[in-house]
């Protein structure tokens, strides 16, 4: 196991719960830690509506999640410990299996708690610590400074899963798509990571033959694509939703995103608590207020304390501009 960062680093592996941060990188950066005690979070807290990868991954490749958790634990030393974080229907399913599969290594289920944002990487942390599941002040990452104050290696299901295809020599640069909306061949494939979107959406035979659109990146965050758009990759977490233009209306559409956030909001911040509810009620009163909502766009962008605000940024304001004219 001494070569693995080496190898992530040479298989240019990135995160695949959004943020898509060099996966080798971040392993080097907790090993290098000289601390006496690690810690190390698997992400299965997948939150997003209509996205089904993680569950998809533990259903039929749960040794290899584990395997993957097992590397991570080698590779950092002696006074580690890990945790599979796991969504509460998760860890009613897939809890028993992943019990057997661990056996005696220091691994432990943790069932999430709290909205949304309880699925925020450092919310995890405090999630664990059985604190109120919002997130904290970066920096310091948990790289430094995670779970219980200590060095924290933090990678979502499908990096773990990956991490075990690279040290076995089988990594084909493949990620997984989750693909849903309105379409027959709904599921989870894997397929060649460069694929563009339309490849991946004709491959899959899931390119409608009717007016559409389709939302990337999950249920509620995430940005509205259009077919001008399909020509390139897809990057972040995964997750195409396809939508028929046609007999999609637009606000309620809006509304149901809003309400998710609204809902999932931990209400730590000022900017993304009452952000998010002023849009909320445009969207209710189906008022596009430009000016009202540049403003409001701005300040959650600019100046939410965590990334949550920002993805309703890119949400509702992609669809707005995209969508309606």
């Amino acid at each position: 196991m001494t070569n693995i960062i080496e190898k992530l680093k040479k298989s240019k592996l990135t995160g695949k719960s959004g943020s898509g941060f060099p996966t080798g990188l971040k392993w080097e950066t907790v090993k290098k830690e000289k601390v006496k005690k690690k810690y190390i979070i698997c992400n299965a807290s997948e939150g997003e509506p209509q996205v089904k990868k993680d569950g998809y991954i533990l259903q039929n490749f749960p040794e290899e999640v584990i395997n993957g958790i097992k590397i991570a634990l080698k590779t950092l030393g002696k006074g580690t410990t890990a945790y599979i974080y796991l969504r509460k229907d998760y860890y009613q399913k897939f809890g028993p299996k992943l019990k057997k599969l661990i056996g005696k290594f220091p691994i432990k289920l943790s069932k999430k708690t709290g909205p949304y944002i309880g699925g925020e990487e450092t919310a995890i942390c405090n999630a664990i610590e059985e604190k109120r599941p919002e997130p904290r002040l970066k920096p310091p990452f948990p790289t430094q400074k995670g779970l219980f104050g200590c060095p924290t290696l933090i990678n979502n299901v499908e990096t773990f899963y990956y991490v075990s295809q690279i040290a076995k020599g089988k990594y084909k640069k493949t990620r997984f798509y989750s693909i849903e909306g309105d379409i027959e061949n709904k599921g989870v494939f894997e397929l060649p990571a460069d694929w563009t979107i339309e490849k991946v959406l004709k491959e899959t035979k899931n390119y409608p033959d009717f007016d559409f659109f389709v939302k990337s990146g999950g249920g509620a965050v995430g940005e509205i694509l259009l077919k001008k758009d399909f020509k390139k990759p897809l990057s972040g977490a995964g997750s195409l939703i396809i939508f028929n233009r046609k007999k999609t209306n637009i606000f309620s559409l809006l509304k149901e995103w809003i309400d998710f956030f609204h809902e999932g909001n931990c209400d730590k911040c000022v900017p993304c608590r009452e952000g998010v509810f002023r849009l909320k009620e445009l969207i209710e009163q189906k008022k596009i207020d430009k000016k009202t909502m540049d403003d409001l766009f701005f300040v959650l962008s600019e100046t939410s304390f965590c990334a949550l605000g920002k993805g309703v940024f890119t949400s509702i304001h992609s669809a707005i501009k995209k969508l309606i004219k």
